[in-house]
């Protein structure tokens, strides 16, 4: 399975000069808890929920600082092609919880721990659906004969 087939598509980005309060506005919108920062199709960086936390409000900036201000600038990538083992991989290397997703260096997508979350919940409900229907369910006609 490559990372294109679980990822969340499309992200959500802003430009370097909007302020923390379009930020928050996209993010709250669009109920996730990063944004990827694009310049000029390129990915400069990454504003999280713990970036506007920590870099934002507790050095004391206003909701009018630009994302630049905050995001985190070295931000750790994957190819949407990859092989999902490899972003698997990726993720206990960093120690990130997300993963911007790039086509021919294009942002394509994000990755995120919790999309992995659901892919196995989703395989794992592949599994179990068959079992539960085979262990709950009774053979056809009148009652054993054994008094049960």
């Amino acid at each position: 399975m490559k990372v294109a087939e679980v990822m969340t598509a499309p992200p959500v980005c802003v430009a370097p000069h909007v302020s923390l309060a379009e930020v928050i506005r996209r993010m709250t919108e669009s109920a996730v808890g990063s944004v990827l920062v694009v310049e000029d199709g390129a990915l400069r960086g990454i504003v999280t929920d713990r970036d506007l936390a920590v870099r934002g409000m507790g050095e004391g900036l206003g909701v009018s600082a630009r994302a630049d201000e905050v995001m985190s600038p070295s931000v750790v990538t994957v190819e949407a092609t990859d092989d999902l083992q490899s972003a698997y991989r990726t993720f206990r290397r960093t120690g990130v919880r997300r993963l911007p997703a790039l086509d021919a260096g294009r942002v394509v997508g994000v990755l995120t721990i919790d999309d992995l979350f659901l892919d196995v919940f989703r395989r794992l409900a592949d599994l179990l659906g068959p079992v539960a229907w085979s262990v709950l369910r009774e053979p056809p006609g009148p009652p054993s004969e054994t008094g049960a």
